[in-house]
């Protein structure tokens, strides 16, 4: 399936049947290609910065807990992902701990229950109980007082047995009111502060119990994000402290490419710009980042400031194009800006250090205005500074002529092409 890019000025049609007669190239192997045109546009020329390659995020994962590790599951440049587990710390000492937290929370909640639930009906019938038996009793006491008084005003009694008397009366009657409140106070059941004093302590052994179930999820060391295992700090049967690493990531889905700028070119960069990048390593690759952030603080030595840029990166089994530490040639625009001819990134033909493009020479001697095929011819440029998804060239090319975009890369010096169109892309 073919692409049209939205800069192509003029879009070639042809069917088949258009070179049925008449044309020069009829017979001919036409390769089926997609076209652009070289545009001019306003801009600055390039000074090239050596950058460095940066993980977008690096992580030390340390361990939250004392413990040894039972087991330790990765290896270093190992590919992982968001919340594989890293290593696993022993807990059998906390899965005791747990089991008497638990139990202390299940006695407390218990304890609540039975205070909020009131007296039960057979300790208030005994209380009551006892309180039918003091009343008798003080009754009897009374009843023995009267008698005693009666005695002791006919002489009949001593001084002594009716002092006895009284006393017992009013022994009686104090343990009639000690009955008396105690059948009110468990009628009533228990205060409301005695209960909040169990809810609070339910409230305690629970949070005690969570607390080490927060102990033992963090016994299970995870990643916290995609990438790749750069350090190892321990292995099975190592004793950690609390703080101490257990390995470091890198988050390489997307990378930040550290470039020193001078003053004089730094002032001209705004967040958003658009900046090729090339890579020693990988020449057939020219890919551009934008600029993240500038850092407004210049180094000390160099007196040049830090501009971050950033990109995607792409994977092949796992493994990524553009790694940490790897040297960028970032071509950052300065100066005035001039009128120069770009042509789409796509146009660019890689082969090591050779850039070049396949010029589109139309058949003249079609009767339309522009004919649906040619010949190519291949031009070596120079590249300059990206602007959007275009690249600015320096070669025997310019502005109005149409370049190859799809299918330059069967392409050789003099193939016969017809200019095919397709579907256009959603996200252009």
């Amino acid at each position: 399936m073919f692409r049209v890019y939205p800069q192509i000025a003029v879009l070639f049609v042809v069917s088949c049947a258009n070179f049925a007669i008449g044309h020069p190239l009829v017979g001919q192997d036409l390769k089926p290609v997609v076209v652009a045109s070289v545009i001019e546009a306003e801009v600055r020329a390039g000074q090239r910065v050596v950058g460095t390659v940066k993980p977008l995020r690096t992580s030390r994962i340390g361990s939250a807990l004392d413990g040894r590790v039972l087991e330790f599951h990765v290896d270093e440049g190992q590919m992982i992902r968001k919340g594989q587990t890293l290593a696993q710390l022993r807990t059998s000492t906390l899965e005791i701990e747990q089991a008497a937290a638990n139990a202390e929370y299940q006695l407390a909640l218990s304890r609540l229950f039975e205070l909020k639930n009131g007296s039960r009906p057979e300790d208030i019938a005994e209380a009551d109980a006892i309180m039918q038996a003091a009343k008798a009793a003080a009754k009897n006491a009374e009843s023995r007082l009267t008698r005693m008084k009666s005695l002791a005003r006919g002489s009949a009694s001593s001084m002594g047995e009716l002092d006895d008397a009284k006393e017992r009366a009013d022994a009686a009657l104090f343990g009639l009111k000690g009955t008396e409140a105690l059948l009110k106070r468990i009628k009533e059941g228990p205060r409301k502060e005695t209960i909040a004093q169990a809810e609070a302590q339910v409230e305690l052994q629970k949070q005690k119990l969570e607390l080490i179930k927060d102990r033992l999820k963090k016994a299970t060391i995870t990643a916290p994000f995609d990438g790749f295992v750069s350090a190892e700090f321990t292995e099975e049967g190592a004793w950690i402290n609390r703080g101490d690493p257990v390995v470091e990531i890198i988050q390489m889905d997307e990378v930040e490419i550290l470039a020193p700028v001078t003053a004089e070119t730094v002032v001209g960069l705004r967040k958003g710009d658009v900046i090729r990048i090339e890579f020693p390593e990988i020449p057939n690759q020219i890919l551009t980042g934008k600029v993240d952030r500038i850092v407004p603080v210049a180094a000390a030595q160099a007196r040049t400031y830090p501009v971050y840029l950033r990109l995607k990166n792409k994977f092949e089994n796992e493994t990524p194009m553009l790694l940490a530490g790897m040297l960028a040639r970032v071509d950052v625009p300065v100066g005035q800006r001039k009128t120069l001819p770009l042509v789409p990134k796509d146009a660019l033909v890689l082969n090591g250090k050779d850039r070049s493009v396949f010029v589109v020479d139309f058949d003249k001697s079609d009767s339309s205005n522009e004919s649906a095929s040619g010949i190519v011819r291949k031009v070596p440029v120079e590249l300059g500074v990206a602007l959007e998804d275009r690249i600015q060239v320096i070669g025997e090319i310019k502005a109005g002529e149409f370049v190859v975009v799809e299918g330059n890369e069967r392409l050789v010096p003099n193939s016969k092409v017809k200019i095919v169109s397709g579907k256009q892309s959603e996200n252009q």
